[in-house]
């Protein structure tokens, strides 16, 4: 990992990844309206999943801001199908590379320590980038409660 992590003002590194039916989606699709790239450890969790569930009942106000809204994890596209029809998810998702994926080109792919346990995980992020593909703002370490609505009212004032 590198020392240097993107931040508000760099562009965002385009990095493909899976969509859950099999396609591909990078950052540069986005290029015209504003993004929200919101990085979660994994599908079923209990935060993960009031997370997706906090960002499907925004999408409506999200369309509305010009905001496209992608939700990445580095779970198989099949858990995501999972995901998605368990918890009706209306947040589009997407699988980030096992390595060399998005992840870790923006740095959040970290060592975490879990039961006296080491092992690599994503830090849950979430990344504005505007219709330019320039991040506008991160949030890094995020609290789940309230996140999507902050994250929107940002997104409606870019």
């Amino acid at each position: 990992m590198s020392d240097t992590r993107p931040d508000a003002g760099d562009m965002m590194p385009d990095v493909a990844m899976e969509t859950p039916d099999g396609g591909s989606v990078k950052p540069s699709d986005f290029r015209g309206q504003k993004l929200v790239v919101f990085f979660y450890p994994k599908d079923n969790t209990p935060g993960c999943t009031t997370e997706n569930k906090d960002f499907s009942e925004l999408k409506a106000e999200f369309d509305q801001a010009n905001t496209t809204l992608l939700g990445i994890s580095k779970d198989s596209a099949k858990k995501h199908q999972n995901f998605i029809a368990k918890h009706d998810l209306k947040a589009p998702l997407a699988t980030d590379a096992e390595t060399d994926g998005l992840a870790e080109a923006l740095g959040i792919w970290v060592e975490k320590k879990m039961y006296g346990k080491t092992f690599m995980g994503l830090e849950r992020s979430t990344f504005l980038v505007d219709t330019d593909g320039q991040i506008a703002q991160v949030w890094r370490k995020v609290k789940v409660k309230g996140h999507a609505e902050e994250v929107l009212a940002a997104a409606k004032q870019l």
